[in-house]
């Protein structure tokens, strides 16, 4: 069932609280009952993630039926089974074709990770052995939590950092098991790695998702050298939700609107930006699919009407915040994903190589869906190793400019 946008939550008068007793769903109750019990004295931090249960509830009511329905026509499909593997078989060509010009062809002349058979969840206790320090706090809030990795033998000389930005449809922002694959290989290949939890929705309503990012950044900027990290070269990267904070941030260095409380001249600027199946485009109504998201995020995430404030979605979309000065993306995508379809990767990457001056590298993965990095074995070490080439030639890149400068 369609609910109206004015449904979300009662207003504070006493007639809009009557139309929203008219017009609201069991959804509808259990968010307002969810966010009111979190505001509770003593009790309401531990009923919080209440909210957020509830609120991915209403999530899968809207990604699930269209999730099911690409399944099904697919194992109808006469030699799915044949055309997947063809699928997979094409990820090393992919990679490597979208990363020439910006990463020198011998760099590229490497043995491509051996599809594995088994989901990346289940390596989680492997990769976790580059864990050097869990649950540092980036601020006041006790949400306001990252875990270091890195590798306990770093190289000498201060190390590349990257902040890892977890997905969750910005209603869950947890840094457990997102991300591992890729952390643990930039370890490997001697960066710092940031994985950061952020506050969510609808307990904490838009922006504050991204003035948790700006806070992790400025944080980064300000001490990641007490790991090891080097504060002048700091990245981020991101999935699914992840992915548009991860981009949006890039995007949007200094920008008042996304500072909170952070002291003036705090640096929150990002050297790169990759994001990962990400969602770039918040007001755009054009599908079916695109207008149930905008309502989810009136209802949940922001609880406002794009009707009424416009600006809020059109500053929180990272496809029109672009600008001739942003930094590096790499941006990647599964053509086959039905929860954050491939079209929103391709017109953001259209825009940024329009209107940026710096590199814009895109990898299209044939076949692969949402949440692949997790679930799907045959593309992830690929992944993570397209990812580590283009960040390490941004890092060499840069390195060279410092030497030029100083010279």
């Amino acid at each position: 069932m369609t609910v109206r946008p004015e449904t979300r939550y009662p207003g504070p008068t006493l007639c809009s609280r009557a139309r929203w007793l008219l017009h609201a769903s069991p959804a509808d109750y259990l968010l307002a009952a969810s966010v009111a019990s979190a505001s509770l004295p003593v009790v309401g931090k531990q009923l919080e993630p209440l909210g957020g249960y509830t609120a991915m509830g209403v999530w899968g009511a809207r990604v699930i039926p269209e999730m099911l329905s690409a399944t099904v026509r697919s194992w109808f499909t006469p030699g799915i089974g044949e055309i997947r593997q063809q699928e997979r078989d094409k990820t090393h060509a992919v990679s490597d074709a979208a990363l020439r010009g910006v990463v020198p062809a011998e760099d590229l002349d490497i043995e491509w990770p051996v599809p594995e058979k088994a989901p990346p969840l289940w390596n989680a206790l492997k990769h976790r052995r580059h864990l050097h320090r869990a649950s540092v706090r980036y601020g006041d809030d006790p949400e306001q939590l990252l875990d270091v990795w890195r590798r306990t033998d770093l190289p000498a000389g201060p190390a590349p950092v990257m902040i890892f930005v977890p997905g969750g449809a910005w209603v869950h922002g947890s840094r457990i098991l997102q991300g591992y694959a890729l952390m643990s290989h930039l370890a490997d290949l001697g960066w710092v790695c940031l994985s950061i939890d952020y506050r969510v929705s609808p307990s904490h309503r838009w922006p504050q998702h991204m003035v948790d990012i700006k806070a992790a950044i400025a944080w980064a900027r300000a001490n990641v050298d007490k790991f090891g990290g080097d504060r002048d070269f700091v990245t981020i990267a991101g999935c699914s939700a992840g992915g548009h904070l991860a981009a949006l941030a890039g995007l949007t260095a200094g920008d008042p609107e996304f500072q909170g409380h952070l002291p003036d001249g705090s640096d929150t600027s990002v050297d790169a930006v990759v994001g990962i199946y990400g969602r770039y485009d918040w007001e755009d109504r054009s599908t079916a699919e695109r207008a149930r998201f905008v309502e989810f995020l009136e209802r949940v995430v922001v609880n406002k009407k794009i009707k009424r404030h416009p600006e809020i979605f059109h500053n929180a979309s990272p496809i029109h915040r672009v600008h001739s000065e942003a930094p590096p993306f790499l941006v990647i995508h599964g053509s086959a994903d039905t929860v954050i379809p491939v079209a929103q990767a391709r017109s953001f990457v259209e825009r940024l190589r329009a209107e940026s001056r710096s590199v814009v590298s895109y990898v299209e993965l044939p076949g692969a869906g949402h949440g692949f990095d997790m679930t799907d074995g045959a593309r992830t070490g690929s992944m993570a190793t397209a990812i580590g080439l283009f960040l390490n030639q941004i890092h060499r890149t840069r390195n060279m400019m410092r030497a030029k400068e100083v010279v």
